[in-house]
């Protein structure tokens, strides 16, 4: 079932998420309704505040980008997409870059933002296995930026200040938009 993605002036969009203890029938379906939620609005990583829901979820697929290369090892071997990840941890590699990026609660802004190349995620499957992934490219600048909506962080928040001026009325539309919902 597809979900509504919730647009930036949502406060669930701030909220930082409850860690899942147990998954239950109701993580497992909204998981599921995620992953079509995201493949649906072509995006590459949605988090579940993004779909309403406070807790520290997020699913990732970037398997479809071929112009963004990644490499991604679970737990030293390559790995399949997509990804559902709860309770995420980031290891974030010194080297950073900056790249791209754009979010499906912000639509059709995007921003070049400073990530780091290389990271290593600690989190847990739907099947309750902890699981070490490290990756680069765009799925290490996806997790991160998913991490970050886990945290009630925003990419706004990584602009630098002119390109957070240079999009304002959009933002301030994109809030108006929203507070009207």
């Amino acid at each position: 079932m597809r979900l509504s993605i919730r647009k930036y002036g949502d406060p669930i969009l701030r909220a930082k998420g409850k860690r899942i203890e147990e998954v239950d029938d109701n993580v497992r379906a909204l998981a599921e309704n995620m992953l079509e939620t995201m493949h649906a609005a072509n995006g590459v990583g949605l988090a579940a505040q993004q779909v309403g829901q406070a807790l520290q979820l997020t699913v990732l697929d970037v398997s479809q980008i071929e112009d963004r290369p990644s490499t991604m090892k679970l737990d030293g071997k390559p790995a399949a997409m997509p990804l559902v990840l709860l309770n995420p941890t980031l290891r974030l590699g010194e080297e950073k870059e900056s790249g791209s990026e754009g979010c499906l609660s912000f639509p059709e802004i995007t921003a070049e933002i400073d990530r780091s190349i290389s990271i290593v995620v600690e989190a847990e499957t739907l099947d309750g296995d902890d699981v070490q992934i490290e990756a680069s490219g765009l799925l290490a600048r996806a997790l991160q930026h998913e991490v970050d909506h886990l945290n009630g962080i925003l990419f706004i928040d990584r602009m630098n200040s002119a390109t957070k001026v240079s999009h304002a009325s959009r933002l301030k539309r994109l809030q108006k938009e929203t507070a009207r919902l």
